[in-house]
């Protein structure tokens, strides 16, 4: 009989040490995801400037074998990757000095267009308004005629007859509201986080360079905090996560290079104005995921304003269309895809999960942050069938 109370008591403690279980995962999954989702600015600063690191160190590592040393190397490369940045931002601010030059005749175009529409829903808006108002007319002059034939009829019996209820007055107009300008109004409220994003993208170069002249010591110093076999699954690990962010971001450089050039030649064809801008611009934004096709068309259809040609809009959308298909299901598996190793739905998930924690930053940085996931997983034994699930 002694033993039925301690059956009882270790069912009794089975269920809070299984709750327990459960419940200490879920709360560091929360703190992480608030971690994530409030110090946003921080982390997506971090990890771009890992990324550039990753990218750079190659050619680090190529003046290195000409006896420079690393610090002297790191620094080389880091300005010429700034001079780089700089080349392309006067080039962009050529083109967009010129095409500030005829924002009246593209102002003027999309007033036009805005005035078209408003017309069209003035026109609709009246269409409806004629079918309706019959009616309306109609059920006022029965309620008339209800309230005449009332007052005839008290009147027959000597009475004096109560006067009719007067219509309900219309709706005095509401108080015009101050108009703003939207994009001042939004400036002014978003002025902190974008001083906080000017501020953080300050860092970037410095924490590059850094990254790059110390990154001996920071592998070392990282590593002293494994002991025996699991040094060598973190050395691997690093190493994975560093050639699978590499591949990806290289491979999309690479392709948005190409659809960039493709485009500039194919918007020059056809004649369309500033194709050294748009071009560029229609290639990377087709990269997006998901929403790359529509965004990489809005560059070459506000450029198409200044011709405002049937043929040209068709074209623009034509070219945009058959590039971005090329790229997605050809050229995109052969020089990304092959490298990353995710299935798709691995993909959309982590999508959804960085662009809901970082918002638009979190859809460009989602695929290398899961990469680097997967090759952690792909080296860690009891990971390992975490990796199977993201791999492809």
């Amino acid at each position: 009989m002694a033993l039925i109370p301690r059956t009882v008591d270790a069912a009794t403690n089975a269920v809070p040490e299984g709750a327990r279980r459960l419940a200490v995962p879920a709360i560091a999954i929360g703190v992480v995801a608030a971690i994530l989702y409030f110090g946003r600015v921080f982390f997506i600063t971090s990890m771009i400037a890992v990324i550039i690191a990753f990218i750079l160190e190659p050619f680090v590592a190529l003046l290195m074998r000409v006896r420079l040393p690393r610090s002297v190397a790191s620094f080389v490369v880091c300005s010429l990757a700034l001079l780089f940045l700089y080349v392309i931002g006067m080039g962009a601010y050529s083109q967009l000095s010129v095409l500030y030059e005829d924002l009246p005749k593209y102002g003027q175009r999309i007033g036009d267009i805005v005035d078209g529409v408003r017309l069209k829903l003035q026109t609709v808006e009246e269409n409806t308004y004629r079918m309706i108002l019959p009616a309306r007319q109609r059920r006022l002059e029965e309620e008339r005629a209800r309230a005449q034939q009332q007052q005839a009829a008290a009147k027959k019996r000597g009475r004096k007859a109560e006067p009719a209820a007067p219509l309900p007055a219309p709706p005095a107009p509401a108080p015009p509201q101050p108009e703003g300008t939207p994009l001042a109004d939004y400036l002014y409220a978003r002025l902190s986080s974008f001083y906080r994003i000017l501020l953080m993208a300050s860092f970037i170069p410095f924490l590059v360079y850094f990254m790059l002249s110390w990154r001996d010591h920071i592998n070392r110093s990282f590593l002293q905090f494994f002991r025996g076999e699991d040094r060598m699954v973190a050395a691997r690990s690093l190493a994975g996560i560093a050639e699978m962010v590499r591949a990806f971001v290289v491979g999309n450089f690479l392709l948005g290079l190409l659809l960039a050039l493709i485009s500039s030649l194919a918007f020059w064809a056809i004649h369309l104005p500033y194709p050294m801008l748009v071009g560029p611009l229609s290639g990377f934004l087709s990269l997006v995921p998901y929403v790359g096709l529509p965004l990489s068309m809005l560059p070459p259809l506000f450029a198409a304003l200044g011709v405002n040609l049937v043929a040209i809009y068709v074209l623009v959308i034509v070219i945009t269309s058959m590039l971005h298909l090329l790229a997605l299901n050809l050229l995109y598996p052969k020089i990304v895809g092959s490298r990353v190793h995710l299935n798709p739905l691995v993909v959309t998930f982590s999508l959804m999960l960085w662009g809901f924690l970082w918002d638009a930053p979190g859809l460009l940085l989602a695929i290398p942050l899961t990469a680097g996931v997967k090759a952690v997983c792909d080296n860690v034994k009891d990971l390992r069938p975490f990796g199977k699930f993201l791999g492809d």
